[in-house]
């Protein structure tokens, strides 16, 4: 009796563990994935180009030709192999998924059901091609001037446009809001209850970012952004190779060139902020008020790229580290587009302009305001300037 009880138990052990061993099968690949060639945004995509140009602008923010022109340059770094079990997205299709995130910032889910790509292979494409994109540009698009003739023509820019002589670049920082990170306490907590890190960018006047620093956490100020920032090094050791100190071109007066910024940054022989705003003389509010129209570009180049690129009108739910990748891309193909003067990614108005009377009309893009783009201090310069110049009625021409 004992050992046909020690038999049933052992019978029913063994049943009990072959249960166990037995696993659900896995799906290699679900149904509605594979019909991505098919039933996929990227067909809708083909047909736009094909018929419908402004729906493509809108699909992409973008021309079917500007796109076109991307894909020629990234192309050959994100074209994968394909394998005998399956094959291989291409392309194109990686670099419009990635483009429709940028300039939707929807979540990899959405983009999981439009384009029927698994939502892990949209992760990995998307930051795989801003990388590349970021690899393949930031030589020919995202380049610090270095030779004392292009930053005599960024300044002769300054000049011609905005009226302000002898600028370089107009400077500014921004909060980019992210999920706060996992262990990272108060690094990433800024003045605002949210977290973020912090990009610091300096901008020409066609709204063009010459220069550009991401990923400081959002704890920092203006000025401690400034400080800690290879462009103050570069400046201070003079590797930059600005001009010397030349007559202004209304007289004889020496001045050398300069960024200018906000009151937050410190005041250089090579970066020129405004006077403080308590008994003001009548010829230093005609500086503050020349001075904010040289920074309005830097406000523009933010708000058009906030508003084009619409990943940024949210928090960004990435690591930091993505998200540098993301903002380096964003910059590079902002300024592409900037310098190909494409209407679809900056039409007219959408951008402050300035009218025959030499009076700045707000752009359109402040109407919807800079997303996820949150000043790195509590100044409203530009409202107090703007404001400044309607009581006192000062001049535009020097």
């Amino acid at each position: 009796m004992v050992a046909h009880k020690k038999l049933a138990v052992r019978i029913a052990c063994a049943l009990i563990c072959s249960e166990n061993k037995k696993k659900k099968r896995r799906l290699w690949r679900r149904k509605w994935l594979g019909r991505r060639e098919e039933q996929g945004l990227c067909v809708l995509q083909r047909e736009l180009e094909m018929d419908d140009q402004t729906g493509f602008r809108k699909l992409l923010r973008m021309t079917a030709e500007e796109f076109n022109i991307l894909l020629g340059m990234v192309g050959p770094l994100i074209t994968k192999q394909h394998t005998q079990m399956r094959r291989a997205i291409s392309p194109r299709e990686r670099l419009a998924v990635t483009m429709r995130f940028l300039a939707t910032g929807e979540t990899f889910s959405s983009l999981s059901f439009q384009y029927r790509v698994g939502v892990s292979t949209i992760s990995e494409m998307v930051m795989e091609t801003c990388a590349a994109l970021y690899k393949v540009m930031k030589k020919d698009f995202l380049k610090t001037p270095s030779t004392e003739a292009e930053w005599r023509g960024i300044a002769h820019e300054f000049q011609s446009k905005w009226q302000f002589p002898h600028c370089l670049g107009a400077l500014d920082g921004k909060h980019i809001r992210i999920q706060p990170p996992a262990k990272s306490g108060s690094l990433y907590h800024n003045y605002k209850s949210s977290f973020s890190v912090i990009m610091m960018a300096a901008v020409d006047a066609n709204y063009k970012f010459i220069y550009a620093s991401v990923g400081t956490q959002g704890r920092v100020s203006d000025a401690g952004l400034f400080a800690q920032s290879d462009l103050r090094q570069a400046m201070a050791q003079g590797r930059l190779n600005f001009p010397p100190p030349e007559p202004l071109p209304s007289g004889d007066i020496m001045m050398p060139y300069m960024f200018v910024g906000d009151e937050a940054y410190p005041l250089r022989c090579d970066l020129m902020k405004p006077y403080p705003y308590r008994q003001m003389e009548h010829s230093q509010r005609v500086l503050n008020y020349r001075l904010s129209r040289a920074r309005r570009v830097v406000e523009n180049a933010f708000g058009i790229l906030a508003n084009k690129l619409r990943v940024f009108r949210s928090t960004i739910c990435l690591e930091p580290d993505k998200v540098v990748k993301i903002t380096m891309a964003s910059l590079c193909i902002h300024n592409f587009l900037r310098e190909r003067r494409s209407e679809a990614y900056t039409p007219p108005a959408f951008a402050d302009w300035e009218n025959n009377d030499h009076s700045i009309v707000e752009g359109n893009w402040r109407n919807q305001g800079t997303g996820s783009f949150q000043p790195v201090d509590h100044s409203c310069l530009t409202f107090r300037l703007c404001s400044l110049a309607r009581e006192t009625h000062l001049v535009l021409r020097i």
